[in-house]
């Protein structure tokens, strides 16, 4: 695997390629995700996929280092697919990237093993310092949320039912890596599903 510098907090330092999944049912949203990354040398794309088996089957056959998952996916929503991956891909970290933004879903979510949680609304301006701290190993959620959301507990917790509820808003500490000016200048190219 190919090493570079990254560039964290002002201080350089060698770290290897992320290699990432990208899996949103919404070819738009995807090809956005794409564009966000694509002049990043620390990450590579190896793959995407489209719904919730896809998504399960790619993780065991590329054991990629981070997954980035919608909800809202055809055959298998997000979740069910981030409880499989936990069992063929368990190094794999998994970030959501989903227009949800219930309390309940996040938590869900967070529950079903991700580490981090960004609402597509504010993926322009928080999807590649949300990737950066998951790649660090530490929970990211969405700035947009609000609540109690807070590290999943041992608990099932709720069903996600496919709702689509209001937004809520609560961010814990995230470490940021990247300069705001690269992650708006994607902001203007957002696309929603």
């Amino acid at each position: 695997m190919a090493k570079t510098s990254s560039f964290v907090d002002g201080i350089s330092s060698p770290q290897a390629r992320t290699r990432i999944l990208v899996v949103d049912d919404f070819d738009p949203f995807r090809s956005f995700v794409l564009s966000v990354f694509s002049e990043v040398s620390d990450f590579e794309i190896i793959s995407e996929a489209s719904d919730g088996l896809q998504a399960v089957q790619k993780a065991k056959e590329l054991l990629p280092d981070l997954i980035l998952l919608d909800i809202g996916l055809p055959g298998l929503n997000g979740i069910e697919a981030a409880r499989k991956i936990r069992k063929v891909a368990p190094n794999s970290k998994i970030l959501f990237l989903s227009q949800e933004s219930s309390a309940d879903v996040v938590r869900e979510a967070l529950g079903a093993g991700a580490i981090g949680y960004v609402v597509k609304a504010d993926a322009g301006s928080e999807l590649l310092g949300a990737v950066e701290a998951v790649r660090q190993g530490m929970q990211f959620v969405s700035s947009g949320l609000s609540g109690n959301v807070t590290e999943a507990s041992d608990s099932d917790g709720p069903e996600y039912n496919g709702r689509k509820p209001a937004a809520p808003s609560v961010a814990p500490e995230g470490k940021r890596s990247l300069s705001a000016a690269k992650l708006n200048s994607n902001s203007d190219r957002r696309a929603s599903s």
